[in-house]
């Protein structure tokens, strides 16, 4: 069971340099940087299709402002989560998210290099473990002058390889790992985590409109699991021809 402390941080993040965002009606408050690197929709997908069971312990990599655990922890009472930022500023922030929402009992917040994670250090092998991580190469692009942004989005940090070397760490044998990650890379991703014993057994196409080519994938795969058996799910649209988000998405933040 993961639980206990909120964070082993030192300090809260200045609250004029946050914005406060709620879903759920209002029964989640979800504070982030104002001008520093603030989560995407990837993150509320991520959450969305992560298949938490009844006990599960889950280990959310790269966790940012703490949004994935926070979702999945108030849809999901019965699991205990751990999420991992190697930003301390990030940390910082989600720790107080985490305070904010009464959720300390459920959720620890750490600040540590995923690189450097053994199963001892997340309170033995996990049922689950979710990774929103940076996916734009290190040299490819324009690297954000703000390193905050910069390494939460490119693989300054951390690299695929080392995500899916992570599961092959923290995982039980049968535990589950999803990330989200840009379509153009999902080849990738599927032999990444063959290559790290995870099998790949869901996979999921994310297109911004109906008629367009994907502009994501959730891909999820089971530690030590047999080869074959992959699930093909129907394709995720996020808006609708209004331009607004469409149904699907809508409940995903709780409308």
């Amino acid at each position: 069971m993961i639980s206990g402390s909120a964070s082993v941080l030192s300090s809260d993040p200045a609250v004029d340099d946050l914005t406060a965002d709620a879903f759920f009606n209002g029964r989640i408050t979800v504070f982030q940087s104002r001008r520093g690197y603030r989560f995407s929709i990837d993150a509320v997908l991520l959450a969305a299709h992560a298949d938490a069971r009844a006990e599960d312990v889950v280990v959310d990599l790269g966790t940012g402002c703490g949004i994935v655990p926070l979702i999945m922890a108030f849809r999901r009472p019965d699991i205990h989560l751990l999420g991992v930022e190697i930003q301390q500023s990030l940390a910082e922030i989600a720790a107080l998210n985490v305070r904010e929402n009464d959720m300390m009992a459920r959720i620890r917040i750490i600040c540590a290099d995923i690189r450097d994670l053994t199963s001892d250090d997340v309170s033995g092998p996990v049922d689950l473990m979710v990774a929103n991580p940076p996916f734009r190469k290190a040299r490819s692009g324009r690297v954000n002058p703000q390193s905050e942004k910069a390494r939460a989005r490119h693989e300054v940090s951390v690299t695929l390889p080392e995500v899916m070397a992570a599961g092959r760490r923290l995982l039980r044998t049968g535990g589950r790992l999803i990330t989200i990650y840009p379509a153009d890379r999902a080849a990738e991703v599927l032999v990444g985590m063959d290559g790290a014993g995870i099998a790949p057994k869901f996979l999921r196409t994310v297109h911004s409109r109906a008629g367009t080519e994907a502009r994501l994938i959730l891909a999820a795969g089971t530690r030590g699991g047999r080869p074959g058996g992959l699930r093909i799910a129907p394709p995720l649209i996020l808006y609708g021809d209004d331009g607004a988000y469409a149904d699907e998405v809508q409940a995903m933040f709780g409308g």
